[in-house]
């Protein structure tokens, strides 16, 4: 049997993040995979995600074999048609840590079942093994590219900008099937999260009422090669509709928005969008269901004493 043909019925994920950052990895992959993972550091969902599209998931296993044993995978794996190209197995930690040296005992054990030249610098399939807890899995493994790291370098940067992660986690929360939707960044600042999104292929556009940020965010986009889709406008003003709006609420520690302006930025972006994920560096619920909005879901993200409010709402 060629299991190489065969549609994986799930797919494994492993994902990782710091302390701080658990509660935006959770409502990351909550939108992402329609829930919490069950188990800590791993999910299984019917779902294909891009994985380098998160800056917490590490690996994605298709899994074509599963057994109860090491030894009832090696014998389903002897099946494989690699039709002369090279391969690797590789260990994806997901329920269990091992050492290094049980870690390699069990790439070995699988890999000597593949009938094929291994390759372990650059092989032409990648194959992982995991055990759930349960059964052992095995498939093709993709490992995450990590692109957002090569956003933290902007000519053009605000003290109080969201980071290239919590901006990539953001862009995914407000549309995690981007597929056909488009979307506004209309207080887009420098652009950071419009980098974060057009690098995944969202459809998305970015208005500031800012002449400094716009120009700002040109330049970033044209630094690493992206398409000029900023302009001056006001989010009062800002004409059209939009599937999704990501809103990073104007910070300044010299000047902060008044209950009022505040409300009607609110209002504005309800009238722009049926979803939006709205950042805030304050409790801003009443506000938020006042300009017409329900709060699906949320977290909070910390970095020291400082506070960011993450809402989706609908």
């Amino acid at each position: 049997m060629d299991h190489q043909a065969e549609k994986p019925s799930s797919y494994l994920y492993t994902y990782v993040c710091h302390e701080d950052e658990v509660p935006l990895c959770l409502l990351e992959l909550r939108s992402l995979f329609g829930d919490d993972p069950d188990h800590n550091g791993f999910l299984e969902s019917v779902r294909s995600i891009d994985v380098s599209r998160s800056p917490f998931i590490k690996q994605r296993l298709e899994i074509i074999i599963q057994g109860g044993s090491l030894d009832e995978v090696g014998r389903e794996v002897e099946s494989l048609q690699l039709n002369g190209e090279t391969f690797k197995v590789v260990f994806v930690e997901a329920c269990d840590s091992l050492d290094y040296d049980a870690r390699r005992s069990i790439e070995r054990q699988i890999g000597s079942h593949i009938r094929g030249q291994a390759e372990m610098r650059k092989p032409e399939r990648l194959y992982g093994i995991a055990y759930t807890g349960e059964r052992w899995v095995f498939g093709p493994c993709t490992k995450n590219e990590a692109l957002w790291l090569r956003h933290n370098q902007k000519p053009q940067n605000y003290s109080t900008a969201l980071s290239t992660r919590v901006a990539r986690a953001v862009a995914n929360i407000a549309v995690p099937h981007p597929v056909g939707l488009r979307v506004i960044d209309p207080c887009c600042g420098i652009g950071t999260v419009l980098i974060e999104a057009l690098s995944m292929g969202v459809d998305i556009i970015g208005r500031d009422i800012n002449p400094l940020a716009v120009r700002g965010a040109r330049v970033n986009l044209t630094h690493f090669g992206l398409p000029d889709v900023v302009a001056i406008d006001d989010i009062r003003t800002t004409p059209g509709h939009y599937d999704a709006a990501i809103i990073d609420l104007p910070y300044n520690l010299c000047s902060v928005l008044s209950v009022e302006e505040q409300l009607e930025m609110l209002k504005s972006a309800r009238r722009l969008a049926d979803r939006a994920v709205i950042v805030a560096t304050e409790i801003i619920d009443e506000a938020v269901e006042q300009a017409g909005f329900d709060i699906i879901d949320w977290c909070q993200v910390k970095k020291g004493s400082f506070v960011r409010h993450i809402l989706v709402c609908v």
